[in-house]
This record gives structure tokens, C-alpha cells and sequence, in this order.
């Protein structure tokens, strides 16, 4: 009796059957940590804008403490990626939460530019250990894309929730939902696995072969392509309603149009996995990098409201989508978890250094087309080393260039 191999929504469910039965309560509470862990990053539009309409800070003050945040992710998840395969995971958690909720409970407190750029850093560093643990039971999970895939879905309620919620708040009032986020964690943190879990005898001899000396290698040049993704997603989105504004595009439209265009993050979700499962991960994902620098990139010309549009919902729509492609070719050389730990640090750093070189743009009078030019530039270099590397791996290793 010959057995069928399964294909299309029998093979799709079968995967997610596989996924969830491998450990649903650690792949619930990561997958909460993340959305909470990555809150400032996806709500940067708005609470940039609060910053200056709240506090009195300029556009190029909001780069700096934008950067200092997001960089402190990178900071934290990067010491919380060297520790945790020896330290216990909810240990590093705790003191993610603690150094989070005291930073937003500070800011509280100090409003002055000086005190707030170094307590954003000290919020989020705290967000990036206790990101990076919930990336790592993502990359440690049976199925480290179909995981990824999840999460990146789920982001795009957790933005357009963000988009709605946060303008109505005072400031204190959106440091008050972060605090209460990063607490809300503390009564599912025994649904974290202290260490690793152990993989069967099968999987290991399975993962061993799967690997090979320059895999390592391939892990680190996508994480430098994430950085540099991230350098253009990281000024473009915290600078984007801002240069509207500047270009007096109606402030109600502005306003509109992010938390709409969030939801495109669903349709960018979709589209990634049906064209992935034909076409591979890098083909697409080279595609979409193209297209996202274009659809930046025009507004160094100037914006209005349908060029604003296009821009936004191309943006959202491609921003999801390359984070699909990109983490699910990172998996291919990460069969144990240990580099997805510094996904959140390869974010976070491109997020210190977009912000930064934008405003130091802006601080010698360049004016936001050069930020939309630099924006364009990183994307396209992402695009190019992305280009090599399925050079290389058509030659070297076929099998994973077209790996879905």
C-alpha cells in the first residue's frame, strides 16, 4: 500500500498540526513577547509624533531618541543571545521585564530630552532580552519558518491596534500601556522553557547533516541584510508622518492611512507564503526589496497625498512581506535557534542607525528627500548582497536557493 504525499492545504495544515503539537505554551507566550517586545518598533510613527506634539521635542531630537530606543533592543537581544544557551530563559526574561518597566515607569517621571534619550535606551534594552528569548522558541521550534510566518501575521492587528489606540493616549498614558504589556508576561512565565528543550536522537543526526561549515557564514550575512533592511525601514517609518505633515498632506488622512495600511501587513503575509511555496524564499524576497525601494524612494521628488498612499500601503504591504522571506531563509541555516536570538539585535541595530543618519540629515538642513535617497540606497544594497548569496547558493546548494 503506497502512501500519498501530501501537497497544498493537506500539507499546509499538516504543518501547523506539527508546529502547535511541538510546545503551544511556549509558542503562546513568545508569541505575545514578541508583539509586546516589538511595540515601539512598529508604533514608531505615532509615538514619534507625540514626542514633538507632547513633549516639544524637534525632528531631529525624535531621531536620536528613536535611535537610542530601538538600539537598545539591539544591545539587549545581542547579550541576551550570548547568554541563553547558559543562563536560565525565564531569569533573562525577568530581568527584561524589570529594566522595561522601569525605564517606561521613569519616563513617566523625567520628560527632558537628556533623561528621556537614555531611558529609551535602558526600556529598550530591556525589550530586546526579552525579545530575543521569544525569538529564540521560535527558531528552536519544530517549524522555525511556518513560526515566523505566525508571528508576522499576528503583527499586523498588533500595528493597526497600535495606529488606532496610541494617538487617543497622553504620553504617559502610552508608556502606561508599554509598562502594563511587560507585566501582563509575568503570570505565563512558567509556559517558558528554562533551557533548551532536547530534540529526539532523529532530529539531531537529521539537523547535523543538514549542516556544514559555511552555514554559519550564510547566517550572518542574512542577518547583515536584515540590518540593512532594517536601516530602511527603521528611518521611513519613523519619519514618514512627519514628512507628510511637513508637506501639508491632511492630518486626518495621514492618520487614517497608517492604521489601514498596517492591515496590508495581512495581505504581504498571505501573498509571501503562496508565492514562497512556488518560487522559493530568495527569488521573491529580491522582488520585493526592488519594489520596496521604489515605492521609498520616489518620495525623494516630493509628496502629495496619492504619492503618500502608494508609498505607505506599498511600504506595509512589502515590509511584512520581506520579513517573511528573510527569516525564513535565516532558518534554513539555523536548524538550532541559535541565530534567530539576534534577529531582534540585527533589527534593533538597523533601527539606532536609520533613525540616526536621518536626522543628522535633517540636522544639516538636507531636508527629508535625502532621508527618503538613504532610505532607497539601504534597501537596494540589502537587495544586492540578497542577489550574491542566491548566486552563490544556486552554485553551491541548490536545494536551499529554492528552499521554501
Amino acid at each position: 500500500m503506497t502512501e500519498t504525499t501530501k501537497s497544498g492545504l493537506a500539507l499546509a495544515f499538516d504543518d501547523w498540526r506539527v508546529l502547535i503539537n511541538d510546545d503551544w505554551r511556549s509558542l503562546a507566550v513568545a508569541l505575545y513577547m514578541v508583539l509586546v517586545g516589538y511595540g515601539v518598533l512598529v508604533g514608531i510613527p505615532v509615538i514619534s509624533t507625540a514626542w514633538v506634539t507632547k513633549l516639544g521635542f524637534t525632528e531631529v531630537e525624535v531621531g536620536r531618541v528613536a535611535g537610542m530606543d530601538l538600539g537598545g533592543l539591539s544591545a539587549g537581544a545581542i547579550v541576551a543571545a550570548w547568554v541563553i544557551n547558559h543562563m536560565n530563559r525565564r531569569l533573562i526574561v525577568l530581568i527584561g521585564i524589570f529594566l522595561a518597566a522601569l525605564a517606561n515607569g521613569l519616563c513617566l517621571k523625567y520628560i527632558d530630552y537628556e533623561t528621556v534619550l537614555w531611558l529609551r535606551f535602558l526600556a529598550g534594552f530591556g525589550s530586546g532580552m526579552y525579545t530575543a528569548v521569544a525569538m529564540a522558541v521560535f527558531g528552536m521550534s519544530i517549524r522555525p519558518a511556518l513560526a515566523y510566518n505566525l508571528m508576522l501575521f499576528s503583527f499586523a492587528f498588533s500595528q493597526a491596534l497600535e495606529m488606532r489606540i496610541l494617538p487617543q493616549l497622553s504620553m504617559n498614558g502610552i508608556y502606561w500601556v508599554f509598562i502594563v504589556c511587560f507585566l501582563l508576561t509575568l503570570p505565563f512565565l512558567g509556559w517558558i522553557k528554562s533551557y533548551p528543550k532536547p530534540r529526539s536522537v532523529d532530529a539531531t543526526l537529521e539537523s547535523t547533516n543538514k549542516s556544514n561549515s559555511s552555514k554559519p557564514l550564510l547566517a550572518w550575512v542574512c542577518l547583515f541584510a536584515i540590518f540593512l533592511t532594517y536601516i530602511n525601514i527603521g528611518a521611513y517609518w519613523t519619519y514618514i508622518e512627519l514628512a507628510a505633515l511637513d508637506s501639508n498632506t491632511n492630518p486626518e488622512l495621514v492618520s487614517e492611512v497608517l492604521v489601514w495600511a498596517s492591515l496590508c501587513s495581512l495581505l504581504g503575509c498571505l501573498i509571501a507564503t503562496l508565492l514562497s511555496n512556488r518560487f522559493g524564499l530568495l527569488r521573491p524576497l529580491l522582488i520585493a526589496l526592488f519594489t520596496m525601494a521604489t515605492g521609498v524612494g520616489m518620495l525623494a521628488f516630493g509628496i502629495n497625498e496619492p504619492k503618500f498612499l502608494m508609498s505607505v500601503f506599498t511600504f506595509n504591504l512589502l515590509w511584512i512581506f520581506t520579513d517573511v522571506y528573510q527569516m525564513g531563509s535565516l532558518a534554513n541555516f539555523d536548524h538550532g535557534g541559535n541565530y534567530a536570538a539576534y534577529l531582534p539585535a540585527a533589527q534593533g541595530l538597523g533601527q539606532i542607525v536609520g533613525p540616526n543618519i536621518a536626522a543628522s540629515l535633517l540636522a544639516i538642513n538636507l531636508g527629508y528627500s535625502s532621508v527618503f535617497v538613504m532610505c532607497w540606497s539601504a534597501a537596494m544594497l540589502a537587495m544586492l548582497i540578497y542577489w550574491i548569496l542566491y548566486r552563490y547558493l544556486r552554485n553551491r546548494y541548490p536545494t536551499i536557493a529554492d528552499a521554501t
